[in-house]
Formats: C-alpha cells, sequence, structure tokens
C-alpha cells in the first residue's frame, strides 16, 4: 500500500496488517459520524485517511495502543 490516502476498506486492511488493529470500515464509518477514530479527508464524496503525518492512521493507531506495560496494575 504505496498510497498516502487510502479509501475507508483500505484503512481497515491497513491497521489490521500493519499495527494489528482489527478494526471494520463500518466502525470507521462510525466513528467518523460520533468521533474517536482516526482523521479523514474528503475527496468528493468519499473519506480518505492519510497513512502518514500528525494524526494520520500511523499516529492514531500508536496513540490507541498507549505504552507498553509489564503489568496490568501499571497506571494508565
Amino acid at each position: 500500500m504505496r498510497k498516502p490516502r487510502l479509501r475507508r476498506w483500505e484503512a481497515a486492511e491497513y491497521l489490521k496488517l500493519i499495527h494489528g488493529i482489527e478494526v471494520a470500515p463500518a466502525t470507521l464509518s462510525k466513528w467518523a459520524t460520533n468521533g474517536g477514530g482516526p482523521v479523514f479527508q474528503k475527496i468528493n464524496r468519499t473519506p480518505v485517511y492519510p497513512k502518514d503525518g500528525e494524526n494520520g492512521l500511523d499516529d492514531w493507531a500508536v496513540r490507541k495502543l498507549g505504552a507498553p506495560r509489564s503489568s496490568t496494575s501499571e497506571m494508565a
């Protein structure tokens, strides 16, 4: 996936393959309406998700995963 911006179904596939985060395209659609998901842009009526840069898919995934922990008792 060399494209800088991905369609919704491609973004879901990218998150699974690169970051191990399984999310359905429908969930990305819901987050686009309610908030909480990665940022997106629109090309006409088509939402596209940037992979790189501030608030891109990679940045969102790192924030979503959080810091590595060695115990469940560690503070969030």
